[in-house]
């Protein structure tokens, strides 16, 4: 079997398990200090990607955002932020979005066959475009990132992102943060859709960490026994 990278699932859920609220506002689910060590992870991984919702939704600069954890990959021959990676069935991006405009590191939409003419129209000056099969197949996926150099890719939602991820078994590790409120609104994003899931009542997620983090506590699990704790 090919390789494929090391892949870490980073989010953030309110107590009842909202990844955001029902209103276009975007919901503030953690805080400076755990804002802080996202952007750590990030600066360690290859690669960071993203769903097109959330890229049409949040609007993510998807950079490093510490001058010092710039300067170090830089150091090490890196440039200052990690390529940015979406994917797509639709193609429906805005090649303005700051996805695509912020920063000087490579970006990659992954997208399916059906729209892949259109996609490169659309984005082929600002990104690479690259077919990923009908539907995307992330196990492709993750094997030809692999083949780029990226040994280390941090996904970063959204829900239909995570779930396709998840239900595939392709996750080593999920770092999920809650947050200490509740949302209680039926019309906003969990965390993921329904799907069957490797970890479930028979085979529990083992979970390697528990930290506080102010308000917040950040719990890690190890989904593969490529699980690394640092």
């Amino acid at each position: 079997m090919a390789e494929r990278p090391y892949t870490l699932l980073s989010c953030g859920i309110s107590i009842d398990g909202y990844l955001d609220s029902a209103t276009r506002t975007r919901l503030a689910l953690s805080n400076d200090a755990d804002f802080d060590r996202v952007d750590a992870v990030r600066a360690s991984c290859d690669a960071v990607l993203v769903g097109a919702a959330t890229v049409r939704n949040d609007n993510p600069r998807l950079l490093v955002r510490s001058a010092e954890r710039r300067a170090e990959r830089v150091a090490r021959g890196q440039r200052p932020s990690p390529m940015k990676v979406t994917l797509t069935e639709g193609a429906k991006l805005d090649a303005d979005a700051d996805f695509f405009s912020c920063g000087d590191a490579e970006k990659l939409v992954y997208c399916a066959s059906a729209t892949a003419p259109e996609a490169r129209d659309r984005l082929g000056s600002v990104a690479t475009v690259v077919d990923g099969g009908q539907p995307v197949d992330l196990r492709w996926l993750g094997e030809d990132l692999c083949a780029r150099g990226v040994r280390r890719l941090m996904v970063e939602g959204g829900g239909t992102v995570l779930t396709q991820f998840l239900t595939a078994d392709l996750v080593d590790e999920l770092q999920l943060v809650i947050a200490p409120f509740f949302v209680g609104e039926a019309a906003a994003r969990r965390l993921v859709d329904a799907g069957r899931f490797p970890w479930n009542p028979d085979r529990r997620a083992p979970l390697a960490q528990v930290r506080q983090i102010g308000d917040v506590v950040l719990l890690r699990y190890a989904l593969s026994p490529r699980f690394e704790l640092d």
